[in-house]
């Protein structure tokens, strides 16, 4: 593994190393309060085309401030990690993304049972959508840590997108077979996104069940008990729409749902294409390499990870699953994307331009040779692969 790159233990004036994003990881929070800033636009415009302001911000605004500040590959030396990890600073910019973000969820249902346009309503679900996707970003964070409190929250954060499988699934089955064939959050080689979403939606329902099933006949508890962490999560999911059904009215169900499935494509979006075409090799035992930096794509654009609590430094977190965002470091090693992740998932959402721009970056990888990808075996011939390799989907 090639070493990753460090910044030094100290500036170049002798001060100590500080972390220069510090009081930056604060603007995460202005996501979950995109509902109360269309509403606010809405009302001082008068244009109702702003209820969708949150994709705007997140497709147009984003992608553009990542252009124009660019990307960012500097580490934390290794001798301030341990202290880094310890600050509880950085632990409360997640924390207090949940309270906004059921704020916001609860102001949506109030304003969808007041009564508005049918564009307005879905423009307003589309907003509260996208504080879903991320917030299941923010569980994905939150639910690696071995606090309580933190695995918690992560359930909690998950609730709102009807995803609460993903807290198992990921955890216990996309870390151990990631950039395989087994993984159904892996996508493949020459696979479009809308092929990849119904594979990955159904295979990590299926994926999370087994797991849990697994990990209660090991322990000799009945399936369908309150021990069921996939059981509790769709639970928990119900008891908070049945609730806002029942304060707002069932008008509201409709665009929870929708708000629902909004947050769900742009994490299986994000999912699509983190590990897109790579693949572990399996060793003469049958068994895969060891996770790599270079068996996940990789971005810096500073403004993105800002926004998704560095994500984007993927590489690391799979080598490193219990490392905390702000300790997330950059290998030189690791197959970078050519922008930031909300660039890339509109990319990713035409078909087209997607292989244009990635297979090229897959082939390269793989130093031309398409069988050593983790390949989509129907669209083998296209690559120059005549027999598909065992391992290729």
């Amino acid at each position: 593994m090639t070493a990753p790159s460090t910044t030094p233990p100290a500036s170049p004036s002798g001060l100590p190393w500080r972390d220069r994003k510090r009081y930056a990881w604060l603007l995460g929070l202005a996501v979950p309060t995109l509902p109360f800033q269309a509403a606010a636009l809405v009302a001082v415009s008068d244009w109702p085309v702003l209820w969708w302001w949150g994709p705007f911000f997140a497709f147009v605004i984003i992608p553009l401030l990542d252009a124009l500040i660019g990307p960012d590959q500097a580490n934390p030396p290794d001798e301030v990690i341990p202290e880094l990890e310890e600050d509880r600073y950085y632990r409360w910019c997640t924390y207090l993304y949940l309270p906004l973000q059921y704020a916001g969820l609860l102001y949506a249902c109030r304003l969808w049972a007041e009564g508005m346009s049918v564009p307005g309503a879905l423009g307003l679900a589309a907003t509260v959508g996208v504080v879903a996707g991320v917030a299941i970003n923010t569980a994905h964070e939150l639910g690696h840590k071995r606090e309580t409190v933190e695995r918690r929250l992560a359930r909690l954060a998950l609730a709102q997108s009807a995803y609460g499988h993903f807290y198992v699934e990921h955890n216990h089955g996309h870390h151990i077979r990631v950039a395989t064939p087994e993984d159904p959050a892996s996508s493949r080689l020459g696979e479009s996104l809308w092929a990849f979403l119904p594979r990955a939606v159904a295979g990590s329902v299926r994926s999370a069940w087994r797991l849990e099933t697994r990990r209660l006949t090991r322990r000799r508890h009945r399936i369908w008990s309150h021990r069921n962490d996939v059981l509790t999560a769709w639970g928990l999911t119900a008891l908070v729409f049945t609730t806002l059904a029942a304060v707002f009215g069932p008008v509201v169900l409709p665009y929870l749902f929708a708000q629902a499935a909004c947050g769900i494509l742009l994490l299986e979006t994000v999912n699509y294409l983190e590990h897109y075409g790579l693949s572990r090799e399996r060793r003469p035992d049958g068994r895969y390499e060891r996770v790599a930096p270079r068996h996940s794509w990789n971005s810096n654009n500073t403004t993105s990870n800002i926004f998704l609590y560095q994500l984007q430094r993927h590489s690391d977190h799979h080598a490193n699953p219990l490392r905390r965002y702000q300790t997330l470091r950059h290998f030189d090693e690791a197959p970078q994307l050519p922008s930031g992740y909300a660039s890339m998932i509109v990319l990713a959402w035409v078909t087209p331009l997607w292989r244009r721009v990635m297979d090229p970056k897959v082939l390269a990888h793989y130093d031309g040779d398409a069988g050593r990808a983790n390949l989509l075996h129907r669209r083998a011939s296209r690559y120059g692969v005549q027999d598909a390799p065992t391992h290729a989907g």
